[in-house]
């Protein structure tokens, strides 16, 4: 049955991510409940990520289903046909100066195609809250009310939302890049709500520029000071986890909805036999063997390493990792992409091969969600990028946090500090280091408690999501002011 507004409009909701693997999974999994629901959705990617979409899954893997639709816009940047991430900067200066006309263009189109087709014209648009650059134009000029989601934590978001209080107070940019090591980021920052105590150094990690016009400072002050513009605010986290820090935002801002772990929300909600089951976002194709292999491991024994699917790794932090987890001992499924190593081909020493001969499965990429709640997997090593950390929490699986850029630097401290669910690995990547951390997360007294930790976030995430819970009463709030 169709959704339909007061006025009885059939509601046709436009979802557009970043165009990134986390952002693009994150806003999917909202496309998805939000068809439950009876929207209709009109799903974007960039070109660029369509063709890759279409590659890493096959032909018929964007065919979408019954008033669900994926269309594209181009970004501006020359044509390629490589399989990697594209260049963070390039993506930023697309976003804010290449892709508003191209959205305004599909969303008239939807709209004055919209009397021929079986999809009605677009009543809500449901930005990423970083692609608010390429949403604005086009919903004040169609009178489409915005609903931005964030998938980064409210502790992310309130640290973004400081950059231009930092710039004005002369914090940033630093004065020389001796202020990376001279003890300056360990300056305490006061002024923040319910962020106590945390440090510069806490702080997403774009402030560390010694450059005024640095692309990702500006860019992420930017769009987080855009987010008053947005109708509603979703914040990809759930009451229970950052209780403190989402009354803080809800004081700042009209409509705020914490929704999350959405994995949970849509497992409850989208039956097994659905046509939702099928439609996926991968960029890269997964290797489902890695499933088969962990059948065979004993429960809770196997370390699973991910660092993302932008991080980037120098030939000699490949190394450190690699002798570090052989020297562990401990079964290990590592994701490797092609583009992980900065400048060169991510080829493991030797050495590391013979010595984790039978106890070791390497892949290019993974369906993630699976594996973690693979009963043999009892550890994560993870560049603690949002989408890992909350399906880690969903889980139930315990961290060692290697964050690598961004708003990772805020969520490690949260997981270590404040949620007792990671071990940071900080500094140079040593092996010796990578060993010891491998080995208390795995056996040691510090590891059972962050698995004791982990078990009882993961139990308040299921009780979010219920049919009572916070998250999803949350969400039915959203729906409910959306069609008033």
């Amino acid at each position: 049955m169709d959704t339909q507004t007061a006025t009885g409009q059939r509601s046709h909701a436009v979802c557009i991510p970043s165009p990134y693997q986390s952002h693009i999974g994150a806003m999917l999994k909202l496309a998805k409940l939000l068809h439950t629901k009876g929207f209709y959705i009109s799903f974007v990617n960039t070109e660029y990520n369509h063709r890759r979409l279409l590659k890493s899954r096959g032909n018929r893997a964007l065919d979408g289903c019954r008033g669900f639709q994926f269309l594209t816009i181009t970004d501006g940047l020359p044509p390629s046909d490589a399989d990697s991430s594209q260049d963070l900067c390039a993506v930023r200066d697309a976003i804010r100066n290449n892709m508003s006309a191209p959205f305004s263009d599909l969303i008239s189109n939807l709209n004055h195609t919209a009397s021929s087709s079986d999809f009605p014209p677009v009543t809500r648009i449901f930005s990423d809250g970083f692609m608010s650059f390429v949403t604005n134009d086009a919903a004040q000029e169609f009178r489409i009310p915005i609903i931005s989601l964030w998938t980064i934590p409210a502790c992310a978001f309130m640290g973004f939302k400081q950059y231009r209080t930092l710039r004005e107070k002369g914090l940033t940019p630093l004065k020389d890049t001796s202020y990376l090591t001279n003890g300056y980021l360990d300056t305490t920052i006061d002024w923040i709500p319910e962020m106590k105590d945390i440090k510069l150094w806490d702080l997403p990690t774009y402030l560390r520029s010694t450059d005024h016009d640095d692309i990702a400072y500006n860019f992420t002050m930017d769009a987080t000071e855009r987010a008053n513009t947005a109708s509603a605010m979703i914040i990809h986290t759930f009451d229970a986890l950052e209780s403190e820090l989402l009354n803080a935002l809800s004081s700042m801002y009209p409509r705020v909805y914490a929704i999350g772990p959405l994995s949970l929300l849509l497992d409850k909600l989208v039956k097994e036999e659905s046509p939702l089951k099928s439609i996926d976002c991968s960029l890269w194709r997964e290797d489902t063997e890695c499933l088969r292999w962990l059948d065979s491991k004993e429960p809770n024994s196997v370390l699973y390493i991910n660092f993302g699917s932008i991080a980037v790794l120098t030939r000699e932090e490949l190394i450190e990792f690699a002798t570090g987890l052989a020297n562990s001992k401990h079964p290990l499924l590592w994701i490797i992409r092609p583009d992980l190593v900065s400048g060169d081909s991510a080829i493991l020493p030797r050495e590391f091969i013979e010595e984790t001969e039978g106890r070791c499965m390497l892949a290019c990429w993974c369906p993630q969600e699976a594996v973690l709640n693979h009963f043999s997997v009892g550890g994560f090593l993870t560049h603690c990028g949002w989408n890992s950390i909350i399906e880690s929490v969903s889980a139930g699986v315990p961290i060692i946090c290697w964050p690598a850029f961004g708003d990772q630097r805020t969520n490690c401290t949260y997981a270590c500090n404040k949620w007792e669910i990671g071990l940071e690995l900080s500094g140079a990547v040593k092996r010796e280091e990578v060993e010891r951390l491998v080995r208390e997360l795995m056996d040691g007294d510090k590891g059972k408690q962050m698995k004791k930790r982990i078990t009882e976030w993961k139990s308040l995430a299921q009780e979010a999501t219920n049919p009572n819970g916070s998250s999803s009463m949350n969400f039915d709030k959203l729906l409910n002011e959306l069609l008033t």
